[in-house]
């Protein structure tokens, strides 16, 4: 993931990279942090799913102890 700092000159939300000794500040549209949102929000899904399966796969073995 990107390091994001508040610009000095704006003062908004930005990506920072540093080239050359220099800090390059780039301001984060809202489109790139909806994606990103929504890129975690289906993660979340995935791992969501995985552990309920898992859960509900430990209780079967634990009934059948």
């Amino acid at each position: 993931m990107s390091q994001v700092a508040n610009c000095p000159t704006c003062g908004s939300k930005s990506k920072i990279k540093e080239v050359d000794g220099q800090t390059d500040y780039t301001a984060v549209q809202d489109e790139e942090a909806f994606k990103k949102i929504g890129q975690l929000k289906k993660a979340m899904e995935k791992f969501k799913a995985r552990s309920e399966a898992l859960e509900k796969e430990l209780n079967e073995l634990k009934a059948s102890l």
